[in-house]
C-alpha cells in the first residue's frame, strides 16, 4: 500500500497557474493508476482527472480539459495536476488518489490528505 502527500496548493488568482505534486511512499507506485479529485465546500467529491500506472493514457473531467494536465513520475514516486486558466469556479480541496483504472474510471484504494487551492476573482 502507498501513502500520498499532496502539495502545492495556494491562494491565486483568476487566470493564474498552479502546479499539484503527490508524493507517495511505500512500495509499487509504477503498480498503481492514479487521480486527482476535489471538493468544494457544499458540494461532493468529483473526479478531476486520472493517469494509468504507465503514463500512457489520462482523463479529464470536462470543465478541465484542456487546463489541467495530469503527468506522473515513477522514477520520483509522484503523480502531477498542473492546473492553468484557474477560475474560482476551481476553488476547492483537491486529493491525490491511487487505485485502479476501470472504463476511464478510478476506482480508489488510496486518498491523500488533500490540499486547498483557492482561485480569487
Amino acid at each position: 500500500q502507498v501513502q500520498l502527500v499532496e502539495s502545492g496548493g495556494g491562494l491565486v488568482q483568476t487566470g493564474g497557474s498552479l502546479r499539484l505534486s503527490c508524493a507517495a511512499s511505500g512500495r509499487f507506485f509504477s503498480n498503481y493508476d492514479m487521480g486527482w479529485f476535489r471538493q468544494a465546500p457544499g458540494k461532493e467529491r468529483e473526479f478531476v482527472a486520472a493517469i494509468s500506472w504507465s503514463g500512457g493514457s489520462t482523463y479529464n473531467e470536462g470543465s478541465v480539459k484542456g487546463r489541467f494536465t495530469i503527468s506522473r513520475d515513477n522514477a520520483k514516486n509522484t503523480a502531477y495536476l498542473q492546473m492553468n486558466s484557474l477560475k474560482p469556479e476551481d476553488t476547492a480541496v483537491y486529493y491525490c488518489a491511487a487505485g485502479l483504472l476501470r472504463n476511464s474510471a478510478i476506482i480508489v484504494q488510496q486518498w491523500g490528505q488533500g490540499t486547498q487551492v483557492t482561485v480569487s476573482s
